[in-house]
């Protein structure tokens, strides 16, 4: 916690999250072709995200000079300590919708310690919405406690997920996951922003999400949300470190409990056919 207060080390996040959302609305639907790039084939990046992400991490070393930053296209500074606060950031996630002026795009800020995620904010700038949560207590969304939904299971579950586009390798066995989920649930949908899928679940519009290869900064902070929500979070195995392997599956207890069911199996022939070809 940055502050020996919970309200006012979220209120310190919210407010860094608020000046890189003020550089997206600023540039929102105005960029020209060439302030678009490509890091690398459909991975995309702006202007509009290094604006943001400046005045993210000029705001955190002014407040917080001692803190270390993990962030999307900056990078990582500020020592290896790890009892020293983390900050992790991803000032524009859904870059994509974003430079096509599809207006489903998040800040997204978490600050973790040991390994471990503290607390989280993700700001949806046209919206109005924020979401945050720090350890041990209530998730919010716009001030108010949420929870994750109440449903039990598949039958009927609403769910978010996002598509592999970084890792062709898992192409096949994604589908296969993706076909089996979507003939037990009642719909999926793929907004394209995985930070404000996870806070869409923690307030319980998604009965749950699954996406591969996650950077540290598209889940950190709906990590917290979600799990201070009463959801629960793992890898697509059922694992606890999400963070370092980017695989996750989330939701309420019950719908949880049945995506890993039907995605495990999958994942584990994925590991085994992987083993295989690396003997």
């Amino acid at each position: 916690m940055l502050f020996p207060s919970p309200e006012r080390s979220l209120d310190a996040v919210e407010a860094i999250a608020r000046k890189g959302a003020d550089e997206l609305m600023r540039l929102w639907r105005s960029l020209l072709p060439e302030q678009v790039s490509e890091k690398a084939h459909n991975d995309l990046v702006s202007v509009a995200d290094r604006a943001a992400e400046g005045a993210i991490l000029d705001a955190i070393r002014t407040q917080f000079p001692d803190h270390r930053i993990l962030s999307e296209e900056a990078g990582a500074s500020g020592g290896e300590d790890p009892e020293t606060p983390v900050w992790i950031v991803d000032p524009l996630d859904g870059t994509t919708n974003y430079v096509h002026g599809m207006a489903q795009f998040a800040v997204s800020i978490a600050v973790a310690r040991a390994g471990r995620v503290e607390l989280g904010v993700v700001l949806d700038p046209v919206k109005g919405d924020v979401f945050r949560a720090v350890r041990g207590h209530r998730t919010t969304w716009n001030g108010r406690p949420c929870r994750v939904s109440s449903r039990t299971g598949l039958a009927g579950a609403l769910l978010a997920t996002g598509f592999p586009f970084r890792a062709h390798d898992l192409l096949d066995v994604y589908l296969d996951i993706f076909r089996d989920v979507f003939l037990r649930a009642k719909a999926v949908r793929r907004p394209g922003a995985a930070s404000l899928d996870l806070a869409y679940t923690a307030c319980g519009i998604f009965d749950g999400f699954f996406e591969f290869r996650l950077s540290p900064w598209d889940l950190a902070a709906g990590v917290v949300l979600i799990e201070e929500a009463g959801g629960v979070v793992t890898g697509m195995d059922g694992g606890t470190d999400v963070l370092a392997t980017g695989d996750l599956l989330c939701g309420a207890p019950g719908v949880h409990r049945e995506l890993l069911s039907v995605v495990g199996p999958h994942c584990d022939r994925w590991l085994r056919r992987e083993r295989s070809f690396g003997a």
